[in-house]
């Protein structure tokens, strides 16, 4: 492996001031931005949207009833999107068999796209990285680059979900972990070059809700971002039915989390289900989120995936920088 499960350390992302937190509205559009297709005929979900060139490049989930891969979308306005095709598939010559290579966090770093990627077993995947120069053509490395952790641990049976952002010399990675009772939670870890990662000593950040909360039974796809002196972030939650809904938290050190009350819902009949998958781009006093969602309550795929936009947006409180 290029990177053990061994590595660990204390750590924060750079602090920010804090200040006054407003009120949060969520409006979204009534019809999905993007729909199912071909390749892409079961779902269509997780969106990674990158911004370059004044060109929005959507790397986004599509499952065909067997398969998970990556497909490639642009967008000259981030609301109509053109589909280009399947930019990434699971090698079932390599650790990534032949289930998924999808979920993923695509950046725009050092003239190429970094895309770090959920890929193995389904009862058991790691996260991987692939780069490119177009978004079309890609290059894998050979071997999970975030693995699971050691017996007993939190991330001991999957990892997956990462969400990737850059902070001072740092990137830090958001992802899901599962350990032994099936418990999906949301930890972090630190590299410098993207490629070799260290996870934080205390992980998870995010615990599970209490017994009856939108939240109690998992977490994960977390999204993170930072504005008016927070890192803030939106993730999915699952009850008992199933059903997915998203929340908001948080937090000055992006370690230390607090739930503020906003419980994201499905607003239409395609997304009555399932609202998750967040992406987000800052705008001044609003978020502009593609997320995903289904009609069907269901723990993983098959949900009639769709992929949306909203806008989330600061009201109410007096915000300064």
């Amino acid at each position: 492996m290029l990177t053990g499960c061994g590595r660990y350390a204390d750590f924060t992302l750079p602090v920010l001031p804090g200040g006054a937190s407003p009120q949060w509205q969520w409006s979204a559009r009534e019809f999905p931005a993007m729909t199912r297709g071909s390749w892409d005929s079961r779902d269509v979900l997780n969106p990674s949207i990158v911004r370059r060139d004044d060109l929005y490049y959507n790397f986004y989930s599509g499952f065909d009833g067997k398969t998970w891969h990556t497909g490639l979308a642009t967008s000259s306005d981030g609301i109509a999107w053109q589909k280009q095709g399947r930019v990434l598939s699971p090698d079932p010559q390599t650790w990534e068999g032949d289930y998924i290579a999808a979920n993923g966090s695509a950046l725009w770093a050092n003239n190429e796209f970094l895309y770090w990627y959920q890929a193995g077993p389904k009862n058991g995947p790691s996260i991987g990285l692939a780069r490119s120069s177009d978004g079309r053509s890609w290059r894998k490395y050979p071997a999970a680059v975030v693995a699971h952790g050691p017996r007993g641990s939190w991330d001991e049976r999957a990892i997956g979900d990462p969400y990737v952002i850059r902070a001072g010399d740092n990137f830090y990675m958001y992802y899901l972990g599962q350990d032994r009772a099936h418990r999906q939670r949301i930890g972090l870890a630190r590299s410098r070059d993207g490629l070799e990662w260290e996870k934080l000593r205390t992980n998870p950040v995010l615990e599970l809700g209490d017994d009856g909360a939108f939240d109690e039974e998992g977490l994960g796809e977390p999204a993170v971002w930072a504005w008016h002196g927070f890192y803030w972030m939106l993730y999915t939650g699952r009850n008992r039915g199933e059903r997915r809904r998203m929340g908001l938290a948080r937090s000055r050190d992006g370690v230390n989390w607090q739930r503020t009350p906003l419980v994201i819902s499905g607003q239409a009949a395609w997304d009555s289900q399932v609202v998750c998958d967040p992406a987000v781009e800052v705008q001044s006093d609003r978020m502009r989120v593609w997320f995903g969602g289904g009609d069907v309550a269901s723990p993983d795929e098959n949900l009639h995936g769709a992929i949306g936009v909203a806008t989330l947006q600061a009201v109410g409180a007096t915000l300064t920088k």
